[in-house]
């Protein structure tokens, strides 16, 4: 309908500029949008409050001449001028009813789209470092970053999943001498601990399965343990492979896979920081100062300069991000989206600052960011900080165990990355119209259970008595419903473009609103063959658009709750 309306005015606009009314360079981004209040129409524009100036004219009065200049329509069934010069339009009941047609028609493909055109797009996201379970944190990461995935997907592009961990570095000793204190009997309130060891009780199991001689079978990796706890490489090799193993498992249980695990050991192993170093080297962007190798990252709009190398020879994080992020660009990656905790914002300016001074061709602006806020998780009104299996904060499983995969992938999704969110372990619990995910999947398995009665009482869907009387769906509440089913694809659109989940979230719950007000308005057991069977093809629109949107999530849409 949006689309429709578009188009009507679009052709007006051309015939006001061959009357003169309008100069023939006027060339406006046509904006269209549902009203607030249905007393207002369905849709409405400010076009005529856009052109009022160059047109040479008062704006209401541009837009008496726009609304003269609107082709006949079968899919307006009137126009009305309101305020200083909006166009609102009321739709026709029978074309917003296509709707569902379109919807039964198109199935689990409705608001899929090819703008995309194929394009390659890889996106990195949870990425945690291999040393602990996996935390709240991450799990929003994981959730946000899927999305974006199945957003983009949904979009038409070819997407890349890819998990990048830094499998070497001072994080990595840590764990090692942990692990080996564990396994020699020493506790974390040991005086001999390891000053920054780690102390969660997870490093206990690993110990003890190093100690017993396992092999772990992790995604990308299989190690089997030594035993012995004198050889600190052997407990690195095999401390890494489990919690890999259990990120892989957390992972699995979130319903969030990967295409590429990337080693950050490879960009050394391969060569690519030295490469990197030489490049930047070359193109005489670094310096020597007080025996560390800095980059002028000044040049390129960072607040100063950055050590790449440091005195004792060894690299800050800041060079193998470059070189990993330089490795994407020659992969063929020219669209990346790092979806990433706020605490890596100073990084964004410093990874981009590099790439620049490598002068390979990469664009200002790239790679693409998603940075998300930090997730505070309370039961009973109280912040829950510590977790048995971790020690020091909450893990991902911790959710997933207590409120289900859908609760903790919806609640960890449905607010901007970019803003704090508190998780209330009670709400997510909760069977009522305050969780916002049970209201969701309560309108899907709604819908389901209309169809059982209606089978069960003889009188099952009939598809071609439906699509035929579509025009009989023709109260308020059934055209709110079918509205806000045709903006579907938008959001989709939308919130692929802004890489925004939570914009699906949103409609999904407004979506909700709509049919469970419509439910409660309009009966749909009639005894009229024709205007039931129209009412359950919305009902069964209805539940398509909310199976559709709750997989881009990554949420199930249960049948019975």
């Amino acid at each position: 309908m949006k689309e429709t309306i578009i188009a009507l005015l679009d052709e007006a606009l051309a015939s006001l500029k061959q009357q003169g009314v309008l100069p023939a360079d006027a060339a406006p981004t046509i904006k269209v949008d549902p009203t607030k209040d249905k007393a207002h129409g369905d849709y409405a524009t400010n076009l005529a409050l856009m052109l009022a100036k160059p047109a040479g004219k008062k704006p209401r009065e541009l837009a008496e001449a726009l609304v003269a200049a609107l082709p006949e329509s079968s899919a307006v069934s009137s126009t009305e001028i309101a305020g200083p010069g909006f166009i609102n339009f009321f739709a026709a009941t029978d074309a917003v009813a296509q709707v569902v047609h379109q919807v039964l028609d198109a199935g689990d493909t409705f608001g899929r789209s090819l703008i995309g055109r194929g394009e390659k797009v890889q996106v990195e996201f949870v990425s945690a470092n291999p040393t602990g379970p996996l935390h709240v944190g991450h799990g929003r990461g994981a959730a946000i970053g899927d999305s974006i995935c199945r957003l983009l997907e949904a979009t038409g592009f070819d997407v890349t999943r890819e998990f990048y961990y830094n499998d070497a570095g001072a994080q990595i000793s840590n764990l090692a001498l942990s692990v080996q204190a564990r396994a020699k009997g020493l506790g974390p309130d040991d005086p001999s601990w390891p000053e920054d060891g780690y102390r969660g009780g997870y490093i206990e199991d690993v110990a003890t399965s190093y100690l017993a001689g396992e092999t772990i079978h992790a995604d990308d990796r299989h190690v089997t343990a030594k035993a012995d706890a004198d050889d600190l490489d052997a407990i690195r090799d095999f401390a890494v492979a489990y919690l890999r193993r259990e990120q892989d498992l957390d992972l699995k249980a979130f319903g969030v896979t990967f295409d590429v695990y990337f080693l950050e050991s490879s960009l050394y192993d391969d060569g690519k920081v030295e490469d990197t170093v030489t490049k930047l080297v070359e193109g005489g962007h670094t310096y020597e100062e007080d025996g560390a190798l800095w980059l002028r990252t000044t040049d390129f709009g960072d607040d100063k300069d950055r050590v790449m190398r440091k005195r004792d020879g060894g690299y800050t994080y800041f060079l193998p991000d470059v070189a990993y992020h330089l490795d994407k660009w020659q992969r063929g990656f020219k669209q990346v989206i790092n979806e990433q905790g706020a605490d890596h914002h100073s990084t964004v300016t410093r990874v981009r600052a590099g790439l620049q001074a490598l002068e390979t061709g990469i664009p200002q602006g790239w790679p693409d960011y998603v940075l998300h806020q930090m997730v505070l998780v309370t039961r009973s009104g109280v912040e829950v900080k510590l977790s048995k299996r971790a020690g020091s904060y909450v893990t991902l499983r911790d959710l997933i165990d207590e409120v289900g995969r859908d609760a903790t992938r919806y609640f960890l999704a449905a607010r901007r990355a970019d803003s704090q969110l508190t998780f209330d372990i009670d709400l997510a619990r909760s069977q009522s119209n305050d969780n916002p995910v049970y209201y969701v999947q309560y309108a899907h398995a709604r819908v389901c259970s209309v169809l059982r009665r209606a089978k069960a009482d003889g009188k099952p869907f009939d598809h071609a008595l439906a699509m035929a009387s579509l025009a009989q769906l023709d109260t308020d509440q059934e055209k709110a419903l079918m509205n806000r089913l045709a903006r579907f694809p938008e959001v989709v659109e939308h919130a692929a473009g802004n890489r925004e989940p939570q914009q699906i979230a949103q409609y999904l719950q407004d979506l909700a609103a709509d049919f469970h007000t419509c439910y409660n308005a309009v009966k749909v057991m009639v005894d009229d063959d024709a205007l039931r069977n129209a009412r359950l093809g919305l009902g069964l629109a209805t539940r398509q658009v909310i199976r559709n949107g709750l997989d881009l999530l990554g949420v199930s849409a249960p049948e019975e709750m």
